[in-house]
């Protein structure tokens, strides 16, 4: 089941295309990563999916309903990158009011609040206003908030900025958490690192399109190339590696090719063997999602960055 699905979806500011041409879907209780260099339109299309801006033309559906919808907003969480809470309010007071919004009330409002301040780690810091929070800690309540009605899907925006190795370790959990108990997540992240062991499956947006998609968890990312360390090599050797790939030649003490998965290795080994060669080092290596990003983002032109 898709719980967002998008069809030629285009925002146009008066001269100014943001959104050329969106065409995604998102599975039930996938994490899905939303990437894409400054510029992209991936701010302006979340803001279309929410029902916050009217697309110029196009096609979108969340949880089956129109952007907007009210059914359908009582069932998204979320967390905008950048967020103006009041500061004047405690943490608690703060989830109390969004809550109430929610249309949530008494005791079981009580429990939830408690449950997610724990969550967060912000269990003692609950009765401190958020003008004395840090910029971690309001990141964090901030999350807390979009949490509080038990969404089906929760948009995160820059979900770990301001955040140190403890507090983006929390916030894995937590979406690991929350993926587990059925709620699908939209990120979208400029730490690569932290989408790669996150999310399901991501795509690329490039000037409004969605230029690649790449599924995290099914092994789809090729791998890049095979590091050998053998013992005498002659160039017989060399040319006999063709038969398992491409590019083979010698860096130093080493070997290094092409191959386009892992399945041929077992039978690369065995001929190795069979030729009278001795093993070493035999090390497949993945491309990151980071190389993938630059490469997918640099293959028609020069990456323009935006201050």
């Amino acid at each position: 089941m898709f719980v967002i699905e998008t069809q030629h979806l285009q925002k146009q500011f008066g001269n100014k295309l943001a959104v050329a041409d969106l065409t995604l879907t998102v599975k039930e209780g996938e994490v899905f990563g939303f990437l894409g260099p400054n510029g992209a339109g991936k701010s302006t299309s979340i803001k279309m999916l929410l029902g916050l801006v009217k697309p110029s033309t196009g096609n979108c559906w969340v949880l089956g309903w129109p952007p907007g919808n009210v059914q359908a907003r009582c069932k998204i969480g979320f967390l905008p990158e950048h967020f103006r809470f009041h500061d004047w309010l405690t943490g608690r007071e703060f989830l109390h009011f969004h809550g109430r919004l929610y249309g949530m009330s008494g005791q079981a409002l009580k429990q939830r609040i408690e449950t997610l301040l724990a969550r967060v780690a912000l269990l003692e810091a609950g009765n401190r206003k958020l003008q004395q929070y840090s910029k971690g800690m309001l990141q964090r309540i901030g999350l807390a908030m979009a949490l509080l009605n038990h969404p089906h899907i929760v948009f995160l925006d820059e979900p770990t900025s301001g955040l140190d190795p403890l507090g983006r370790l929390l916030v894995r959990d937590i979406i690991t958490d929350i993926r587990s108990e059925g709620t699908t997540v939209f990120l979208n992240s400029h730490l690569l690192s932290e989408i790669e062991v996150t999310c399901n499956r991501v795509v690329f947006l490039k000037r409004g399109n969605v230029v690649r998609e790449v599924n995290l968890k099914d092994n789809e990312i090729h791998i890049d190339e095979l590091e050998l360390k053998l013992g005498q090599v002659d160039n017989s050797i060399l040319q006999g590696l063709a038969q398992f790939g491409s590019n083979a030649h010698r860096d130093g003490d080493l070997i290094r090719m092409n191959i386009q998965n892992e399945a041929c290795l077992p039978q690369l080994a065995r001929w190795l063997i069979g030729q009278g060669c001795e093993i070493y080092r035999l090390a497949a290596h993945h491309p990151s999602l980071e190389q993938l990003f630059v490469e997918t983002m640099t293959e028609e032109n020069q990456l323009t960055i935006d201050g």
